[in-house]
């Protein structure tokens, strides 16, 4: 199978539903001719034309108004964002239109709303942030956070092809930097799935996006002190696979909630609340929170590595927990 960059992953992705599905079209700031901020729509112009691939204004509402709009007769937009940081401007036609046109009167609405969001590139405060929580918490949207480029590519392929409305979230700290085999096949993974990104007996984390390799790196690190931990990578947070969640708490019977976003109001709040609910008699420890600090995002390097989770901090919760 050939190796491809989370980036490319995405890439292939919407071009191959693209080319599958005439009604798949792209709308979004500078996405034509010069590609995309980051270049996930480079050549596509060139491939699908002017009407299919169209460069918009600056106006956030108006991009994803025009893509709702699309999306009720029947089209299927792809709606780039050049960073999800902005995606506030927006929020009244995602939040009040699409999140509730099924709701009220059964009319599908299968938009993608993709970007990229997250911190460790020296962003600063607006080029950074990780808002999925603001969609997790508004019913009718589905909300996708990949970390795999397995799995951007067929998260990708999957929102496309839902009826739903999904906002997207690519962390552009892994476009480049991650790479895996990638098959060449037509493939989706399913919304709401999680994985098993390792196996383990004696600890859970559960996260997702790029925390996804902080945990990982943790894991191999307390594998030589012999504490075997098990990584659950969430891949959606709505709908979140609250069955894989409460198994692989049943089975370590310790947790950690690890994630990038903001402490307050983070998923880790809510998905302690899950297993306070359904699998409180198998802990044999407290429930344990990893994120940000309650803090924009800082800008300087060194306040930005001191603001998000480390994988020090992962080893340094396992231990506590390990030996609570």
């Amino acid at each position: 199978m050939p190796q491809l960059t989370y980036l490319e992953a995405i890439r292939q992705g919407i071009w191959e539903e693209m080319e599958r599905d005439p009604t798949v079209f792209c709308l979004g700031e500078d996405i034509g001719i010069y590609g995309g901020a980051f270049k996930v729509t480079d050549g596509f112009i060139h491939r699908f034309g002017p009407e299919r691939v169209i460069d918009t204004p600056i106006a956030e509402s108006a991009i994803v108004g025009a893509a709702f709009g699309a999306s009720l007769t029947g089209m299927r937009p792809v709606a780039e964002f050049q960073f999800m940081d902005f995606i506030p401007c927006a929020m009244n036609q995602i939040s009040n239109m699409v999140a509730k046109t099924h709701y009220l009167w059964g009319a599908p609405a299968p938009l993608v709303i993709r970007g990229p969001s997250g911190g460790g590139v020296h962003g600063g405060p607006f080029h950074s942030q990780n808002p999925e929580m603001w969609f997790v918490h508004n019913p009718g949207l589905k909300v996708v956070c990949p970390a795999s480029a397995y799995d951007a590519k067929g998260l990708i392929k999957a929102s496309i092809r839902d009826s739903n409305p999904v906002i997207f979230f690519e962390h552009k700290y892994l476009y480049r930097r991650v790479k895996e085999e990638v098959p060449a096949e037509d493939y989706v993974v399913p919304l709401g799935q999680a994985r098993i990104a390792r196996e383990g007996r004696d600890l859970s984390v559960i996260t997702y996006a790029a925390m996804v390799f902080t945990a990982l790196e943790a894991a191999e690190l307390l594998a030589k002190e012999g504490i075997e931990i098990e990584v659950v990578d969430l891949r959606t947070l709505a709908p979140l696979d609250t069955g894989a969640i409460i198994a692989s708490v049943r089975k370590t019977n310790r947790v950690s909630l690890l994630h990038e976003d903001t402490r307050t109001g983070g998923i880790a709040g809510e998905i302690a609340a899950i297993i306070n609910e359904q699998a409180f008699d198998d802990l044999d420890g407290p429930i344990v929170r990893i994120t940000a600090l309650d803090t924009p995002v800082p800008f300087s390097p060194p306040q930005e590595s001191y603001f998000l989770p480390k994988v020090s901090d992962v080893v340094r919760e396992a231990r506590k927990l390990k030996a609570y």
